[in-house]
């Protein structure tokens, strides 16, 4: 079943090659022909594009295997020169390359959803069919699918305690993209916990300060730098430049479709305030913030404090303590650690995505994949993944544009939630309940009639953007709003998410059993 469903899944995929694709696709297609005619000390340096290499070595390296194989569909598109070059084979070339990697994710769902005793089916179903890398990869383009692949067997190896080769998986994954560093400091905490700090009692009990492991911290240590060496060794004098490319602080707060996240709220309460005193007749020190003309670059607020890069690391930070405290507590139990760890994954990613600096909207996958492995371990994992899968994957809609994707997205969206509300409820839902579902005509299963109508909200806000708005001619003198709707008000959604989830994790109490089971028993052994 598991290859089949693989199978049916990769089909869809290769339908979607002639669609409508993003300057995303350009930007791999220059590091494509950056790394196959350039030497690698010139690698972080080429301006020829725009879309200069910002991404670290591993995944340089893989694009000048890939530029090997490109050769033979098309050779043109590797010539530094040809700019926004896209014949048809350089688009079959790369629309595969996209497909043929998602074999590791395919891999890495499958390690996942193998921990499972109950449900094991569904969690493989819900992480290969994600609606959110069926869009943002298969027709935006982008290559998160084997990304998130690498994360999942770091996920996996965890849970069975192979600490080391779960760190080593997290190490290259750091070293193909660094936006995973959000989730960072969680291996730190668990893995000096669970692993430094041995725990060699099996009731749960803390482990003392003084059984400190040098060795485990000796291994974890070589292991990591050991993969940072390998990466990084071959550019030690370019280093410097290659820091200046990955982390560049001149994009400004947001990203230019605002991420559903507190700062979307916060650039939409300054729009509202910078209205409101002027209708009052307040004079306002500062224009009106152009933040909504989807462009990337640094803007002031005009009423509120303007935002610098360091305000936002502070306040990620500071939002992860809590969650790492409590994830430091849990690692002594062997019952419950691999779990938690995971939760506090999820937690920590939506610091990152609620308060960090020019978040782009896909980041929402970085939550919502993990979420999809605890979706039928726990009753509010579920309800919570049920209500976020929604919200999340309807806020990438503004990345497929085109019209004539109308359709495409709606179906992706449909489909995918379809599975979740269909199939999650059934793991939580007492019998009697089951068979009277069907008369609870407004409600979702497992929802609130509130959760439920903010939900349908969504296909309001969908109506309005696709019918009302242009047919009232809003589309020409207003053509961000319907972008600034879908922001603030997923903004929305994401923020309960993030308060009742965060909840949920400090509250969780080491005693509670789990309503559906992890084969934990046979990994319930001494870390390596």
């Amino acid at each position: 079943m598991i290859l089949q469903i693989a199978l049916i899944v990769t089909t869809v995929k290769v339908f979607f090659i002639p669609f409508y694709f993003s300057t995303d696709f350009e930007v791999h297609r220059n590091w494509l022909a950056v790394t196959h005619n350039l030497t690698i000390s010139e690698w972080y340096y080429d301006t020829t594009s725009e879309w200069t290499l910002d991404y670290p070595p591993f995944f340089a390296w893989l694009e000048y295997a890939l530029s090997h194989i490109a050769k033979f569909f098309d050779p043109e598109m590797l010539h530094l020169k040809n700019l926004n070059y896209s014949s048809d084979m350089t688009v079959l070339f790369q629309r595969l390359s996209v497909i043929v990697l998602d074999l590791v994710y395919f891999f890495g769902a499958k390690s996942c959803s193998n921990l499972i005793s109950n449900g094991k089916l569904l969690v493989y179903i819900l992480l290969v069919t994600n609606a959110g890398l069926l869009m943002v990869d298969h027709i935006h383009f982008q290559y998160n699918g084997f990304l998130y692949g690498l994360l999942l067997f770091s996920i996996s190896n965890m849970i069975k305690g192979n600490n080391i080769q779960s760190a080593l998986w997290f190490a290259v994954l750091l070293n193909f993209k660094h936006i995973y560093l959000y989730v960072a400091p969680v291996y730190v905490v668990y893995l000096l916990r669970a692993y430094c700090f041995t725990v060699p009692t099996e009731d749960g009990s803390h482990t003392p300060w003084h059984t400190f492991s040098m060795l485990n911290l000796m291994k974890l240590a070589i292991a990591v730098i050991g993969i940072f060496g390998l990466s990084y060794g071959p550019f030690i004098d370019h280093i410097p430049q290659i820091v200046s490319r990955l982390f560049p602080f001149k994009r400004g707060l947001s990203h230019a479709y605002w991420a559903p996240n507190f700062w979307a709220l916060y650039n939409f309460a300054d729009k509202v305030l910078f209205y409101a005193l002027k209708k009052a007749g307040v004079e306002v020190p500062k224009s009106e913030a152009a933040m909504t003309g989807g462009l990337v670059q640094e803007y002031d607020h005009a009423v509120l404090p303007s935002v610098k890069p360091i305000i936002t690391f502070i306040l990620t930070f500071l939002s992860m303590v809590p969650a790492l405290i409590k994830l430091w507590h849990l690692g002594a139990d062997r019952r419950y650690r691999g779990l938690s760890f995971v939760r506090c994954m999820i937690v920590c990613a939506a610091c990152s995505f609620m308060f960090g600096w020019h978040v782009h909207e896909k980041a929402i996958l970085m939550i919502i994949i993990p979420l999809s492995f605890m979706s039928v371990l726990g009753e509010v994992d579920g309800r919570l993944f049920l209500i976020l899968s929604v919200v999340g994957h309807y806020s990438l809609f503004p990345l497929l544009y085109p019209k004539n994707l109308l359709s495409i997205k709606l179906f992706i969206l449909f489909t995918y939630s379809a599975i979740g509300f269909s199939n999650i409820p059934f793991f939580y839902m007492p019998a009697k309940l089951k068979g009277a579902r069907r008369r609870r005509y407004f409600r979702l299963p497992l929802l609130s009639h509130t959760e439920t109508l903010y939900l349908y909200g969504l296909l309001a806000f969908f109506i309005y953007e696709n019918v009302i708005h242009p047919a009232w001619g809003l589309d020409k003198t207003l053509p961000f709003l319907p972008l600034m709707i879908t922001s603030v008000y997923c903004s929305i959604g994401v923020t309960y998410f993030y308060v009742d989830y965060y909840y949920y994790f400090l509250k969780f109490n080491l005693s509670a059993v789990p309503t559906v089971a992890v084969n934990l028993s046979k990994y319930n052994k001494k870390a390596n």
